[in-house]
């Protein structure tokens, strides 16, 4: 696998969507939380409020997608089960893993395969939603 630093938000990965980006930048702090020592307790506690935080994030961007018609949805799901389910694999086997590799296993999760998520998936639908917000601020006028 390859190596990952420790998780760190960047302004990379903005999506001018203020609550979007919030959201990912806490779920990048809850992974900050695997960075240094830690007991199996603590871990686990961590990886369970992560993996919660996601699905909270993933049905929360779903709902803005759909509000604003956005026709990759369907596939964009998609990406997020796939997520969804390495992160329900690592839940599951972490009581037999050391700390390393849960925290290695979290890094290539969150600046792997969700910060490149971010910048292609997510990146994707702004437009749209950005586009329905400006529609829905012209009707209001």
């Amino acid at each position: 696998m390859e190596e990952y630093p420790c998780v760190e938000w960047s302004e990379k990965i903005l999506t001018g969507l203020t609550e979007i980006d919030d959201q990912h930048r806490q779920l990048f702090e809850l992974a900050t939380t695997f960075c240094g020592d830690g007991d199996q307790i603590r871990i686990l506690k961590s990886l369970a409020m992560l993996t919660d935080y996601v699905r909270v994030h993933f049905r929360e961007e779903e709902a803005l997608m759909a509000a604003c018609n956005y026709p990759g949805l369907r596939e964009h799901r998609k990406l997020h089960g796939e997520f969804r389910r390495m992160l329900y694999e690592l839940l599951e086997n972490a009581r037999q893993m050391s700390f390393d590799e849960i925290a290695d296993q979290v890094r290539y999760l969150i600046n792997g395969w969700f910060y490149n998520h971010i910048l292609v998936a997510d990146f994707a639908y702004v437009p749209t939603v950005k586009q329905a917000a400006a529609a829905i601020d012209d009707h209001a006028s």
